[in-house]
């Protein structure tokens, strides 16, 4: 096929098509509204593992804009104003991202339940799930209960001798590091999500404090600060990443210093900070959980697609 015309095929985009007819006839049932917001912004997130894009801003001057990587703060200032609960379906980019399941322009389904628990809104990402994949079962688990399981080892416990052995164990490595995160996470990716059940949903949640990116921290029932988030996964894919919404101004701003101290002493550019959602928060973000799911992905599973590709009009190679 030549390179000017789609890669997916005219079957799988009418599936895509009618996978999001289907997603808005859920949402507008449930009574959340679908919004728009700028696929600019003054300033993208600061997680270390994800780099934006930046263009120049169309309007000249010095200031640099970036591609949004996800419309999270968006979105936050939206709901900071009254919005109730809401939706989008829209394009996020991410530079260096590419692979089979990977495109740097990619379609996001992101959405925000004020009033619900992280409980309810399992719930409704199971729900969501199920348009694409059907009736499958369900397994919740903990991030210790996942360790425990494949790994026998509790993560919140265990020395950074023992995780390095665990990895050493199960993978050939060339480096090292002293951060226990970067052992945890790559315990997860390489080693336990290729180890859950394909043919089921998976929810883990209660993930490490360290690991809170912007959700909020409480003690578990063991006594342990967890993050109030989790993750769902299903046929060896990640889904959905949700939180019990942060909504305290001085720890977000504690929490992005932290994270420019990473992309620092990992040599990473230094983005700027959101003044705009720091004045959102200010004026107070409602008690809220929220999710961010990959929609490309659902397309994949809802048509049996491999690749990325299959389901997709345009990947960065033929725009």
């Amino acid at each position: 096929m030549e390179d000017w015309r789609p890669s997916a095929s005219w079957e799988r985009l009418q599936q895509r098509a009618a996978l999001l007819r289907e997603l808005r006839i859920f949402f507008a049932a449930r009574g959340v509204m679908e919004v728009e917001t700028p696929l600019l912004a003054s300033a993208p997130v600061t997680d270390p593992n994800i780099d934006a894009i930046s263009t120049e801003h169309p309007a000249g001057g010095h200031q640099l804009l970036w591609l949004q990587t996800s419309p999270e703060f968006a979105m936050k200032r939206m709901l900071a104003a009254g919005s109730g609960p809401i939706y989008q379906i829209c394009k996020a980019f991410r530079r260096g991202e590419r692979g089979a399941r990977h495109n740097p322009e990619f379609s996001m389904l992101e959405w925000y339940r004020p009033g619900l628990s992280l409980a309810e809104l399992m719930d409704e990402v199971v729900a969501v799930i199920r348009l694409a994949v059907g009736e499958v079962e369900v397994e919740y688990l903990s991030y210790r209960q996942a360790f425990e399981r494949h790994l026998q080892i509790d993560p919140f416990q265990a020395e950074l001798e023992t995780l390095q052995q665990a990895a050493a164990n199960h993978l050939d490595l060339n480096f090292d590091s002293d951060d226990p995160d970067l052992w945890l996470q790559l315990l997860m990716s390489t080693v336990i999500e290729p180890a859950l059940a394909a043919d089921r949903i998976t929810i883990i949640g209660d993930f490490p404090a360290s690991q809170a990116a912007l959700a909020r921290v409480e003690n578990d029932e063991h006594g342990q600060p967890v993050a109030r988030r989790f993750e769902a996964f299903y046929a060896g894919m990640e889904l959905a990443n949700a939180y019990d919404e942060l909504r305290d101004v001085s720890e977000l701003l504690r929490r992005i210093r932290r994270d420019h101290v990473q992309r620092d002493s990992a040599g990473r550019a230094m983005p700027p900070i959101d003044r705009q959602l720091l004045k959102a928060m200010q004026a107070g973000l409602p008690e809220c959980v929220g999710v961010a799911m990959g929609l490309d992905r659902l397309v994949m599973l809802a048509s049996g697609a491999t690749r990325i590709d299959e389901v997709i009009a345009f990947p960065i190679e033929r725009v």
